[in-house]
């Protein structure tokens, strides 16, 4: 003799069979709150794919900034554009390869990357502005070559958390893992 199910079988039966972008199940709340679903390796990866994008800007900011003989503010500022510029570049370039249209590759890139390329410009340009001499170093001055590593490392090791934070709620790169 079969019984029927109770609402929350019934529910949480659905959750089973259906695999969510974050490759989680279901939504405890405890669990949400400690960032479950999301290992620290997915969301190290999803920070490394920004990094890059941030990285790439970032870098080449700063060189022409520096080798334009911009003012520190004029050079963070292109530094930012840029590493947005790529970041979202680099995620719609795999987002173009699974066949989205530009206009939803752009949707993805924007939902995906935002608030990781935010929180990594914020640390390593705090980091660059703040360490004495770094931004008025020259480009063959390791001071300025050693910062800008730091200001990576540091942007990459506290915005892991906050994007492991994000996919185990389904947001950040968890959109893009949902086209792969």
């Amino acid at each position: 003799m079969t019984h029927p199910a109770s609402p929350q079988e019934h529910h949480h039966g659905q959750h089973e069979h259906h695999e969510h972008p974050q490759g989680h199940h279901g939504h405890h709340p405890a669990a949400a709150s400690a960032g479950a679903g999301a290992s620290w390796h997915t969301a190290a990866q999803a920070t490394l794919h920004c990094l890059t994008g941030c990285a790439i800007g970032e870098v080449l900011g700063m060189v022409v900034g520096t080798a334009a003989g911009l003012h520190n503010a004029a050079t963070v500022v292109v530094s930012i554009a840029l590493a947005f510029v790529f970041g979202y570049a680099l995620t719609m370039r795999g987002m173009l390869r699974a066949g989205l249209p530009l206009r939803q590759a752009l949707k993805v890139a924007l939902a995906a990357d935002t608030v990781s390329i935010a929180v990594m410009e914020l640390i390593d340009n705090t980091v660059m502005v703040g360490v004495p001499g770094a931004m008025d170093a020259g480009l063959s001055d390791a001071l300025f070559w050693v910062s800008l590593v730091l200001s990576l490392a540091l942007a990459f090791v506290l915005t892991t958390p906050v994007n492991r934070w994000m996919i185990g709620r389904g947001k950040g790169h968890a959109v893009v893992h949902a086209y792969h």
